[in-house]
């Protein structure tokens, strides 16, 4: 089946630079995706945007260049609740992969037990109203009752406007919540205003609350790197960020973010995203917590730090 990508989308940048910050070993790139190919995994009818493709291998070369040893992925919304591609990155990964799937009322309990098995850890509620449409706050409270058993956990993509009216139904939630991004500050407002404090309070005042300090290209105003090479880019989320990496420096993960959907102004170099960690996780303390420590504690518990 053929597809046509949505115009005016960006293709994910074919010849990232190779990261001067050294990873530690065991780092984990704790979200991204792979799209399609929609050869082999058709887009999903009620897709709100068409992708590039973006294969399981081509995510594999990336991880290996990064200096990553291990991926958690995120279903994207353009395959909907079918989880095929990401199943099957999964299969494919040597036990070096995770991942995060959507699911709606309907799945079966082993439907949910051969998703376990393949290494699914956490199911993914999207509330950012451009790119899905509006799930019933009640299947999704169902289905996180059932994934807590499996112990799995649930990811929740919203915008910071957006925070206190779901609050009520985020601090309901059974099982640990991971935030997409730190929940989209708006870094042009001030780091101790209202928006951004209420998003530490979250954090503060529920335990089981978790982020990733994430997607730098999607929430700064300052933009990219110059086009003379300069690394030290998206300086103006460097201080939201480091505030939620030493405040809660046990309940944080970080991802590339890779293929980088629905960008359109520009599209990242994932080695200049790798020299932006050690900006705002400015020790190495809290980079092995932040890039280790934290994601095998989630994800592969077995594996031990």
């Amino acid at each position: 089946m053929e597809f046509q990508k949505t115009p005016g989308w960006l293709d994910w940048y074919a010849h990232p630079a190779k990261p001067r910050f050294r990873l530690p070993p065991g780092s984990v790139d704790a979200h991204c995706h792979v799209f399609g190919p929609g050869e082999r995994f058709p887009f999903a009818p009620e897709r709100k945007y068409t992708p590039c493709d973006a294969s399981r291998e081509q995510l594999f070369a990336l991880r290996d260049h990064l200096g990553v040893h291990r991926n958690v992925l995120v279903q994207a919304t353009c395959h909907g609740a079918d989880n095929s591609a990401l199943l099957d990155a999964l299969r494919h990964s040597e036990g070096r992969a995770r991942g995060v799937v959507t699911v709606r009322r309907g799945v079966s309990d082993d439907e949910l037990r051969a998703m376990h098995e393949a290494g699914v850890r956490g199911v993914r509620f999207n509330f950012v109203k451009r790119l899905v449409d509006f799930t019933p706050k009640d299947e999704l409270a169902e289905i996180a009752a059932r994934i807590a058993p499996l112990g799995w956990h649930v990811v929740i993509y919203f915008e910071a406007a957006d925070l206190a009216g779901l609050w009520d139904f985020f601090t309901a939630l059974p099982t640990t919540v991971v935030v997409d991004h730190m929940g989209r500050p708006d870094v042009s407002k001030p780091l101790d205003g209202p928006e951004f404090e209420l998003f530490v309070k979250f954090m503060r005042d529920h335990p089981n609350v978790w982020s990733k300090v994430s997607c730098p290209e999607r929430l700064s105003i300052s933009g990219p790197p110059a086009l003379d090479g300069e690394r030290n880019a998206y300086r103006d989320v460097v201080p939201f960020a480091r505030r939620i990496v030493e405040t809660f420096p046990d309940r944080v993960l970080w991802g590339t973010d890779w293929p980088h959907p629905n960008l359109k102004d520009h599209m990242p170099d994932d080695g200049l995203l790798v020299d932006f960690i050690p900006h705002f996780a400015v020790t190495p303390e809290l980079q092995h917590k932040l890039l280790v420590d934290n994601p095998l504690r989630l994800y592969w518990p077995e594996a031990g730090t």
